[in-house]
């Protein structure tokens, strides 16, 4: 499998509305950042506060209301098999087998069979699901399901990975194990990726920056640099003192959030 440069990724002051009867909801609002081509970007706020929509912004599945989502230079106007979302829900096909899966994407785009079971078994392997290949997804774990789906994203060697909280729900060693597998074949394949999470330890784990969103309407308030190559060892990450005095301002910024959420009855 042949591994593509990740993209260059600009939101310019977007802002994105819902209509609810006759309000509108205000969900995002002047949310400007940038992700360098194969960066990690983690994006951590509150559970509830449009980082969500922000990704379905990246990925084309909804359009802003103000402002422009660009990816190398283009603004994005809808869905592509450049930039994929990896949902939070299980979203593998039941009839199809763990291999058949993964070779969904590929063999949609008219990749010949062989081929496709070629990358399919490679990156099965790498997963460490080879032994699953021919099994369906009511046969695997959760981990395994996880694993899978990530898998077939990859398969399909987008520049532009989205993650939205793609480990919840998972038991603690399963977990820590998805995060391995993840900082591991993002970092070998070069993927631009924005990692939305709730978990500040994952995300200084996982990310090179760090990108922290106001409660809703939601906006970036700052922006931290994460020093070290990755993949990391989670003992050293944990344990640094630049990471805890990062973790710490982070949690700083968010307390107010919590807060009033916490007064509102959420």
């Amino acid at each position: 499998m042949t591994a593509g440069p990740g993209a260059a990724v600009r939101f310019d002051h977007v802002s994105y509305s819902v209509r609810t009867g006759r309000d509108q909801l205000e969900v995002v609002r002047d949310c400007s950042f940038h992700l360098n081509p194969g960066e990690i970007a983690a994006m951590i706020g509150p559970s509830g506060g449009g980082k969500s929509t922000i990704g379905y912004l990246l990925a084309g599945y909804s359009r802003p209301t103000g402002g422009s989502v660009t990816v190398d230079g283009l603004e994005v106007k809808g869905p592509s098999a450049q930039r994929l979302l990896l949902f939070q829900e299980n979203a593998l096909m039941p009839w199809l087998t763990t291999a058949e899966n993964i070779m969904f994407g590929p063999r949609a785009r008219g990749t010949k069979r062989a081929q496709a079971r070629r990358s399919a078994d490679e990156i099965l392997a790498r997963i460490g699901l080879t032994d699953f290949a021919d099994r369906y997804p009511g046969e695997l774990s959760g981990g395994m399901r996880r694993r899978a789906e990530l898998a077939r994203a990859l398969v399909n060697e987008p520049s532009v990975l989205i993650l939205d909280e793609p480990f919840r729900g998972l038991d603690a060693m399963t977990r820590e194990l998805m995060q391995e597998y993840t900082a591991e074949l993002l970092t070998e394949q070069g993927r631009t990726a924005l990692f939305i999470t709730t978990d500040i330890d994952e995300a200084l784990l996982l990310a090179d920056r760090l990108l922290v969103v106001s409660d809703r309407p939601a906006t970036v308030l700052d922006e931290f640099t994460i020093t070290g190559k990755r993949p990391r060892n989670r003992a050293d990450v944990l344990l640094g003192d630049r990471i805890q005095e990062i973790k710490d301002r982070t949690l700083d910024l968010l307390r107010p959030q919590d807060a009033v959420a916490g007064l509102k009855g959420y």
